[in-house]
């Protein structure tokens, strides 16, 4: 219960930066749980997941969108579409820059599109990644960062430390209007399950696989069934997509060892997502150059 002189907020908050700036693991951190998938490889996030950061006087909802990038193919196109849909929406924006890591082109393109939006929507600097950083270089971003642009806070964040996470959620929380829970208690995230469980193998699809794969590795679910004999055990068939005969070879490594790593690896954690044990059916099928067609990026959910 909120106590009477505490208003309650609820709101929409997404963190944005150019890939890998540790946008989905510090959203992760502050839901407590895997709802966004985090990889090393840049550009792996497509969809626009939301964690639910619920707390006694607020309930926050994160929206985990792809890194803002210049687009080569219209798969990329539509990534950007996304994002700047998205950014028109919430009520407070993150704009992550890694404390080890100079300021950038890149990120001054992305700053140039949040000053028209800074107008109406405030945006906080977050500095990211200060375990990997001194205490100076930390000291000498935040201050780079407000040559940046005029930001309506700056914070210094680890996700891996958990160093000022709460602090972070107090900072986008300030920033929500007054108003009630947006999504039932005990929720994480309002992304079908289905997504989740593909999120999860196109994941485990991208560790240590070549840097020539990581946009062209697609991930459906075709069916989520309890197995007949066992009310213990789901059975999930998932077909996994790449754009060249040759990048099935890759995946499927010497004599399939590679899929039955990723198989195993997205299996436990979608067994600790759905709390369930399960039997994954995985198929690796090409769609021959699908980022770039329009008929195949709809039929694989773009």
């Amino acid at each position: 219960m909120t106590t009477p002189d505490v208003p309650h907020r609820s709101g929409f908050a997404c963190f944005v930066g150019r890939p890998n700036t540790g946008k989905s693991t510090l959203t992760n951190a502050l839901v407590g749980s895997k709802v966004a998938i985090t990889s090393s490889k840049p550009q792996t996030t497509r969809h626009a997941i939301r964690g639910i950061v619920a707390r006694e006087d607020a309930q926050l909802i994160l929206v985990d969108t792809p890194g803002l990038h210049r687009p080569r193919t219209l798969l990329g196109q539509r990534l950007n579409d996304v994002v700047r849909s998205t950014w028109s929406e919430v009520d407070v924006i993150g704009f992550c820059v890694p404390a080890n890591e100079k300021i950038g082109p890149g990120d001054r393109f992305i700053a140039t599109e949040l000053v028209k939006l800074s107008r109406h929507t405030p945006v906080v600097g977050v500095v990211t990644k200060t375990d990997l950083a001194t205490r100076q270089q930390v000291a000498d971003q935040l201050v780079a960062l407000q040559d940046v642009m005029e930001f309506a806070d700056l914070i210094p964040v680890s996700a891996v430390d958990n160093f000022q996470v709460d602090a972070l959620a107090d900072v986008l929380v300030a920033r929500l209007p007054e108003g009630p829970q947006l999504y039932p208690d005990g929720e994480l995230t309002d992304e079908p399950e289905a997504t989740l469980i593909a999120e999860l193998i196109r994941e485990a699809a991208l560790e240590g696989v070549r840097d020539e794969l990581p946009h062209s590795i697609a991930v459906t679910v075709e069916e989520i069934v309890p197995r007949a004999d066992r009310d213990d055990l789901l059975d999930i068939y998932a077909n996994l997509y790449v754009e060249r005969d040759s990048q099935k070879g890759i995946v499927l490594g010497h004599k399939g060892e590679r899929l039955r790593e990723v198989g195993a690896t997205a299996r436990r954690q979608i067994a600790a997502l759905l709390g369930s044990k399960i039997y994954l059916h995985l198929h690796v099928k090409v769609a021959k150059d699908w980022q770039r067609d329009p008929k195949q990026l709809r039929r694989l959910g773009f």
